[in-house]
């Protein structure tokens, strides 16, 4: 196997890594909440969440443009999109 052969794992980022990313080439805190929802909009599928709400009517904030923008980046960065 070439060393330069990447696994599925092995290409992506962390949560961590992604929060990294976006503060130190946008300046901006970012939570893993926004990520996940950049995430599923680009079509990266997330595993099962077991945290759901108790109830349909709960409200979650939606992710800024801004950040968006910084998130999407990230992904580019990291191939993942």
């Amino acid at each position: 196997m070439d060393e330069l052969d990447l696994t599925a794992a092995e290409s992506k980022a962390t949560y961590e890594e992604i929060k990294d990313y976006v503060l130190e080439h946008s300046g901006l805190k970012v939570s893993n909440l926004y990520i996940a929802q950049i995430k599923q909009k680009c079509g990266i599928i997330e595993r099962e969440n077991y945290n759901l709400p108790k109830s349909e009517n709960s409200r979650q904030p939606k992710c800024p443009p801004e950040k968006e923008v910084a998130i999407r980046d990230a992904l580019e960065y990291f191939k993942m999109v």
